[in-house]
């Protein structure tokens, strides 16, 4: 591992050189006692970066989004990782007004957060999506969709990104991400960490995730041939899916908000995660309105005949 030499200062420990780690973060680990050398002019190695981020066309695709924001100062450490790592587009979903304001006015937030999108559901920040991720540290949860590591995560993500926008989902500081948050889902990433302290700050997991997508700008991807129906279209095919099942009998009538509530896994989480399992293309999805659309008329004209 490469190393920086150092002569020391007027300490009394003159022509004694010290030798530092250079460490891939920001700062050189404390100084460990060399070999004593020729005596060298003063000089100091911090960490250099080597390799900075240029910002290209997949850069721009990418959309991080926070749900439900309660603190200010992860507001605005998230935002500046957003612009650190070379990536434009922040949005933010229902955070608490406050914070948000708060963050927006604190010196060297603009002027990405000036920026930032403001949205009343995930459903809206995620509509122009053609993938969605959720970020987790899974716990004790039942997950319907598949869990990748952060470095096996990261090059699904290049991969998309070469030829479609991506949604990547914070959850709140208090509680992460909601199951019905999580429904909205292709699948979840998950950053290594101890089994006895799995969650990370906000801010601190922005960084690590946008740091790992930048930390390669070279990697050759090519882009998918499948080009991937919108999150809007996939909300559209659940809602008339769930439509149909209701005029069929199949579901009951929509349930009450308490009893949503109530329920771990409600029937409409549990279809929209289906339909993004069937990862379907724009033309499938566009196709499977059709039909969608086809049946509910159908079968409404029946019911309404037989009245």
């Amino acid at each position: 591992m490469p190393t920086g030499l150092c002569k020391a200062g007027n300490s009394g420990q003159a022509g004694r050189l010290y030798s530092f780690t250079r460490h891939s973060l920001c700062y050189p680990s404390p100084p460990t006692q060399a070999t004593p050398g020729p005596a060298l002019s003063p000089c100091f190695f911090p960490a250099v970066n080597l390799s900075p981020v240029f910002p290209n066309a997949e850069s721009d695709r990418l959309r991080v989004i926070l749900v439900a924001p309660r603190n200010p100062l992860n507001i605005g450490a998230a935002a500046r990782a957003v612009s650190n790592f070379g990536f434009f587009h922040l949005r933010v979903v229902n955070p608490y007004e406050l914070a948000f304001r708060e963050a927006r006015s604190a010196v060297g937030a603009a002027p990405l957060l000036a920026r930032a999108e403001e949205f009343k559901s995930l459903a809206e920040a995620v509509q122009d999506c053609t993938l969605v991720i959720g970020t987790t540290a899974v716990g004790q949860r039942q997950l319907q969709h598949p869990v990748r590591r952060l470095d096996q995560a990261a090059r699904f993500l290049r991969k998309h990104l070469a030829g479609g926008r991506v949604a990547l989902l914070f959850g709140s500081e208090k509680r992460g991400l909601s199951n019905e948050d999580l429904s909205h889902c292709h699948w979840f990433l998950r950053i290594p960490t101890r089994e006895e302290h799995r969650s990370m700050n906000l801010g601190q997991a922005v960084a690590v995730c946008l740091y790992e997508l930048a930390r390669d700008p070279q990697a050759s991807v090519k882009p998918e041939k499948h080009v991937a129906a919108t999150a809007a279209d996939l909300e559209r095919l659940t809602a008339l899916l769930l439509d149909a099942l209701r005029t069929s009998g199949y579901l009951k009538s929509r349930p009450s908000a308490s009893s949503k509530r109530r329920s771990a896994a409600p029937t409409e989480d549990k279809i929209r995660r289906l339909v993004h399992r069937l990862r379907l293309s724009a033309a499938d999805a566009e196709l499977t309105l059709g039909i969608l659309r086809q049946i509910l008329w159908k079968s409404r004209q029946d019911k309404d005949r037989t009245q």
